[in-house]
């Protein structure tokens, strides 16, 4: 790497990832842990071999979605759910700060900082399994559209991926041409 980190963004290249498995046989909680974590990994499959610029592209403009943006949004939704929403921890938002767009996630990507947003997705998986350890599926958190189970939250999670999963290999054809699992 050089001392310049528009020179470093530019030839940053997302890792390859071990994709996780899901399990075929388990009990209720190993099993909705599990479909999250195939699911984490996959995202940063699609990723894999592009470079801070690629991952930075918008996939089909006007709309601001890109890959490194999604890897912000669900670095965001990790935070969220399982830090401050399940264990109360007063933690800021990660992207959306106080005056921030909506879209911000979307809207300020920038790459020569998409290998820090790559890690601060990866260290929120982290975070989020250590906030989630030890917690009952039936455990339940208010949120302001009403109460939730923990068991509710994995399963969302397991949908937020899944939905923007299916994004992502969208934007990896218009990418490179790949396509596939």
């Amino acid at each position: 790497m050089t001392d310049d980190p528009m020179t470093d963004a530019k030839v940053w290249t997302a890792p390859e990832v071990a994709r996780i498995k899901e399990p075929y046989l388990a009990d209720e909680r190993t099993m909705l842990e599990g479909w999250l974590d195939c699911h984490r990994t996959t995202l940063l499959h699609k990723c894999a071999g592009l470079t801070a610029e690629q991952l930075a592209r918008w996939a089909s403009p006007p709309s601001n979605l890109s890959l490194l943006g999604l890897v912000r949004h669900l670095a965001e939704v990790e935070r969220s759910w399982f830090r401050r929403r399940l264990r109360g921890e007063q933690v800021e938002p990660l992207y959306f700060r106080d005056g921030a767009s909506a879209d911000a996630c979307f809207d300020d990507v920038d790459p020569a900082q998409a290998a820090a947003d790559y890690d601060r997705l990866v260290s929120e998986w982290e975070l989020a399994r250590a906030a989630a350890a030890g917690v009952s599926l039936d455990e339940t958190v208010t949120v302001p559209f009403g109460e939730v189970s923990f068991r509710w939250i994995l399963i969302h999670m397991i949908e937020e991926y899944a939905r923007h999963n299916g994004h992502a290999d969208l934007f990896r054809e218009r990418i490179d041409g790949a396509t596939g699992v």
